[in-house]
This record gives structure tokens, C-alpha cells and sequence, in this order.
């Protein structure tokens, strides 16, 4: 007599209906439902993986802070016992900022590293050129490090979730503070040459509304790959505006900062906030170079003395001293990495022993809470429809040593 061949499904749910009740095994103890371990790849009783995208190299380098900060903040987590029992494996790959190579590092991340998730990912143009791709394979490309608002789109990309106040919304509040402050002014504009820059340069016209083409009298625009900017800071000068805004990435907005001081061009100079570190922009840049540049915040600047000696920043100082003993304490990438570790942190506990992919954008959907070093005020709040977890900032200015929060905070 032939043996009789099941079918996977049918064995299993043989199987399944004797462990429930069958006299043959030994009955095991029922949990409920809601309390059964669920995985997709990348997690386990053990682990649980997680990918990151990060320009270790090329022109935008200095933001390979982030990536070596986070790792940081998972190995004091593995040391502390993980989450939920399980230790994150940590996988940081490089790009060097290029878009195709973004694309490799993440197929490399879900199809052989097998990440449950990818986050942080580096800059607007290597996120929106794997945006389709990791939607497609509902992979949460979650907490870009990119204010593009673009990331903020759940009926079209429910995977994607941004971090940081849109840049649109921050280049408002230095149109408000422009119409405020210089009604008159003659703005030239610097910006990089992809959507990045161009969010930026929307969220400035709109805010500037009707008096935009009036009051915007330059503009002037450098790719990734050139070396310098100084011709564009030449020209910019040369159209007699008395205000510039900088959008840039670190290494060209160190050389703008530079250049012009080196021309006599002193305008009111507003930077925006994803290249204000004071240890890899301002004091590279010169810090009397920067004296006066006003920009923004939502984090608590490590060079702010206001902070020394809270309990916050005391525990920040404890894991630079502990676990990131290479990072620099005056970057503000790092207290950045930190409260973004600290998202994922919540994220993953709030999954509980439900580690889908779709669970973790569930809960990366429904935060409300706070992070020591966020700036009084300001929360991490997402729902269904509310894909940007943080939306509030404050202006600060330079000194020349350290920032100098002004005013009152927006978007509360």
C-alpha cells in the first residue's frame, strides 16, 4: 500500500489540532491570541535586525556620525539584555551618498542580511531611489534622516515614515522670521541641486507668499560632485542681496560660510538645521566666520551651557563616555542619533512579541511621548495619517562658540 502523501497545510493543521486537544501529545499551554510570537525576517526569540544606509564616504561624510552613533546605542541596549530579551544585530552600510549605491546597500540589507527593517537612511535623493522598492516589498524604510516631505505620504507609501520637521516647514519659519524681522529684504538663495534643495526653496516661497518674487533677487545652485561653491557665493553676492539662505550639506555649507566672510559678503545668513553641527560645520568653517548665522533646532544643542548638568544631559554624556568614546561631545549629530535610537527603542517595544513588518509601522504610527533631549516642548506624535513624528522647532543663533536659542518655538 502506497504511503498516503499530505500536503504541507494539511499536516500542519493535523498537527496544530492534536497539540490543541489530541490525546496523542501532551497538552500544551494555551496563550492568547494576542500573545503569540509573530516574526518576519529579521526577528526572532533571539534577534531582531535592523539595516542602515549611511554616507561613510564622499561628499557628505560628516553625516557618517549618525551611523556610527546609532550602533552605538544599540551595543548599550545588547549590553542591558536587548529588547524584549533580544539583541539588535545592527547591519551599517555605506553609499557614499550616491543614489545607485543605495540601491545596492539595500537590496543587500533585505535579500541577504534578511532586516526586518531598514531606518535612517541618508538624504532625499538615496531615499526616493529606494522608496518604491522597499514599499514594494513591504519593508519599513522607517525615520529617513531627510526632512523631505515626500515621507509623509501613508495612502501612497505606508511604509515610509520621515523623523525630523519637514524642511518645508522649517524654511516657513525663516520666511516668518524674515517678513518680521527685514520686510525689505533681498534674499539670495543657495541650494543643492535636487529635491532636497528644492523643498527647501518651496517651503521659503511659500511662506514669503505673494513677496516672494519679489524679495528673492538670486539664485544659484552646485551638484554633490563639485568641488567648491565659491562662484556661486561670487555671484549670490554680486546681486546685492542683504540676506542668503544656505541649503547645503555639511562640506558646502562649511565653504559658504567661509567664502563669505572671505568676500566681505555679510548678509543675514540663515542656515538650514541639517548642516548647523557646531564640531563639523561651524568651527570648520571658522568660528568667527559664523558669528550672527541664525538657524533652527528641535534637539538640545550640546554646546548650549543651559543644558550642562541636567539629568539629561548628563545620560547623554554618560553613553558618549561609555559606549561612543570616538564621538565628538560638540556634535549635535550624536544627540541626534541618540533620540532617533531612542524612537526605534519605543517602536520595538511597543511591538512586543509581534514583530511583522506591519507591526512595526502600526507602532511607528501611534507614538506620543517625549525624549530627554528634545527641546522643552516638543514631542515625537504620529498617527494613521500623521507620518512626521516631529513638527516643532525653535530659531537659534551663533556666538561663535555655541547656538543661542531665540523666540518662541513653532509648530507646538
Amino acid at each position: 500500500m502506497k504511503p498516503v502523501k499530505h500536503s504541507h497545510h494539511h499536516v500542519l493543521r493535523r498537527n496544530l489540532l492534536l497539540a490543541a486537544g489530541g490525546a496523542a501529545l501532551a497538552p500544551l499551554p494555551l496563550r492568547p491570541a494576542h500573545a503569540q510570537k509573530r516574526y518576519d525576517p529579521g526577528a526572532s526569540d533571539t534577534e531582531i535586525a535592523i539595516g542602515n544606509i549611511v554616507p561613510y564616504s564622499g561628499p557628505a561624510s560628516a553625516y557618517g556620525v549618525i551611523g556610527r552613533a546609532l550602533g552605538a546605542y544599540f551595543a548599550k541596549l545588547n549590553a542591558e539584555g536587548g529588547i524584549g530579551g533580544r539583541k539588535i544585530r545592527y547591519v551599517s552600510v555605506d553609499d557614499g551618498y550616491s543614489p545607485p549605491r543605495t540601491v545596492e546597500q539595500a537590496r543587500r540589507l533585505v535579500e541577504h542580511e534578511k532586516v526586518l527593517l531598514i531606518a535612517q537612511v541618508l538624504g532625499t535623493a538615496p531615499n526616493v531611489a529606494i522608496q518604491r522598492y522597499l514599499n514594494q516589498r513591504r519593508v519599513p524604510q522607517l525615520f529617513v534622516a531627510t526632512g523631505a516631505t515626500r515621507w509623509g505620504d501613508p495612502a501612497q507609501y505606508p511604509y515610509t515614515m520621515g523623523w525630523q520637521p519637514s524642511y518645508q516647514s522649517e524654511a516657513r519659519v525663516y520666511a516668518q522670521h524674515i517678513l518680521e524681522t527685514r520686510p525689505a529684504a533681498r534674499v539670495a538663495v543657495l541650494l543643492q541641486n535636487d529635491d532636497y534643495g528644492r523643498d527647501y526653496l518651496k517651503g521659503l516661497q511659500d511662506g514669503l507668499g505673494e513677496r516672494a518674487q519679489k524679495m528673492i533677487v538670486a539664485q544659484s545652485t552646485y551638484e554633490v560632485t563639485d568641488p567648491t561653491i565659491d562662484s556661486q557665493l561670487i555671484r549670490l553676492k554680486a546681486s546685492g542681496a542683504d540676506t542668503f539662505f544656505n541649503i547645503t550639506t555639511p562640506k558646502f555649507a562649511a565653504q559658504a560660510i567661509r567664502k563669505a566672510a572671505e568676500i566681505g559678503w555679510r548678509p543675514l545668513h540663515y542656515l538650514n538645521s541639517v548642516s548647523n553641527a557646531v564640531a563639523s560645520v561651524m568651527l570648520p568653517a571658522g568660528a568667527d566666520a559664523g558669528v550672527g548665522i541664525v538657524s533652527s533646532n528641535y534637539i538640545k544643542d550640546p554646546t548650549d551651557p543651559q543644558w550642562v548638568g541636567t539629568a539629561e544631559h548628563d545620560a547623554w554624556l554618560d553613553w558618549m563616555r561609555r559606549w561612543h568614546t570616538g564621538g565628538d561631545v560638540r556634535d549635535s549629530f550624536n544627540v541626534y542619533a541618540y533620540s532617533v535610537a531612542q524612537t526605534i527603542e519605543q517602536v520595538l517595544r511597543q511591538c512586543g512579541d509581534d514583530l511583522t513588518r506591519d507591526n512595526v509601522m502600526r507602532q511607528a504610527a501611534s507614538l506620543d511621548f517625549t525624549l530627554p533631549m528634545l527641546l522643552p516642548g516638543v514631542r515625537v506624535r504620529t498617527s494613521a495619517d500623521d507620518y512626521f513624528p516631529i513638527e516643532a522647532l525653535q530659531l537659534m543663533r551663533f556666538s561663535g562658540r555655541s547656538w543661542e536659542r531665540f523666540g518662541k518655538i513653532y509648530g507646538v
